[in-house]
């Protein structure tokens, strides 16, 4: 005699997948008409909640392609930045010692010149 097991339910972990889901339930849902199970939840609604599914995946798919985006133009940016950060930082050398006498004159090419006296910390 086989015994019987409670089954566990394997809910998916990413979006994709727990959209697929969803799209998958709403059509069943929708096929049953009001004979479906589903209209017995009082918290939730289908009719609601399942209109959204479409558009949300979409927007999910739309984000994740402007996370790519967003990945390569950051390593594009990445190949230039230790450069140009070289220069800034070579170009504040220059200019302090030119200017040694008065450092505020940094200021006209942007840099922000703090010539307040360091505070010490206090000893605990």
């Amino acid at each position: 005699m086989a015994t019987r097991t409670n089954g566990r339910i394997v809910l998916p972990k990413g979006t994709t997948d727990l959209l697929d889901l969803a799209n998958k339930i709403y059509a069943k849902h929708v096929a049953d008409g009001v004979a479906s199970p589903l209209n017995a939840q009082q918290d939730f609604s289908w009719t609601v909640e399942g209109p959204k599914v479409a558009p949300c995946k979409t927007h999910h798919e739309k984000a994740e392609e402007a996370a790519k985006k967003a990945e390569e133009y950051y390593r594009q940016r990445d190949l230039d930045l230790p450069g140009i950060r070289a220069i800034v930082q070579n170009s504040a050398q220059v200019l302090k010692y030119i200017y040694a006498k008065n450092p505020k004159v940094l200021g006209d090419y942007g840099f922000v010149v703090d010539d307040s006296p360091p505070v010490k910390k206090p000893k605990a």
